[in-house]
């Protein structure tokens, strides 16, 4: 209350004395707007409460690095099946049938990796980090086996699950709103090393 306005919005009241905007009958204060889910963050990239999430082209080259060593790995392989093959058929199929089998428990693993340890070898060398949505916390070998056996979903429907991040305002895709799991960045970077493939203890 004054004497004399003291700025824009005071008013005059019947008494003749000036008051403040927010004490003139029918004032409603603004409402605040509510914070977004996710919001830029920093570096340019969306932000969860846990951190910046991971856009599609560094989920991408990550992929890219964990399963470069599969491939490398099937080659090798592969010749030595052909090398067999020439010397007995059976002998042949059997090492086929056996660097099959490697490769789909090296893939499993790598989702226990990504499970025991937050990240993959590849995701480690991005500095990538996969946790729980909901705890922040990283969500444990098996389920980073169910998580990896989920990402068939993704490929199933043309391989599109798997370009989810480039549009989803979580930067999910289809197996990781299945899991509940998001993918953060800005994580330490590591070197390569043997270490990677270690699941923490």
């Amino acid at each position: 209350m004054s004497d004399t306005s003291q700025g824009p919005g005071w008013w005059q009241a019947s008494d003749g004395k000036w008051y403040p905007p927010e004490q003139a009958p029918g004032y409603q204060a603004p409402a605040a707007d509510a914070a977004p889910a996710a919001s830029p963050g920093a570096t340019g990239g969306v932000s969860s409460q846990w951190g910046t999430l991971a856009d599609w082209p560094q989920r991408a080259i990550g992929i890219i690095i964990d399963w470069a060593f599969l491939v490398v790995i099937w080659i090798v392989g592969y010749i030595i099946v052909v090398i067999l093959s020439q010397i007995s058929g059976a002998l042949g199929a059997l090492f086929f049938l056996v660097l099959w089998l490697f490769e789909l428990v090296s893939w499993l693993y790598m989702g226990y990796l990504v499970g025991t340890n937050g990240r993959s070898p590849g995701m480690a060398i991005m500095g990538l980090k996969c946790i729980a949505d909901e705890s922040g916390q990283i969500i444990g070998g098996g389920t980073g086996v169910i998580r990896s056996i989920c990402h068939i979903v993704d490929s199933i429907i043309c391989y599109i699950g798997w370009l989810f991040p480039l549009w989803d305002v979580k930067r999910q895709t289809i197996a990781d709103k299945i899991m509940k799991t998001v993918v953060l960045t800005d994580q330490p970077k590591a070197s390569f090393s043997i270490d990677l493939f270690k699941p923490n203890s």
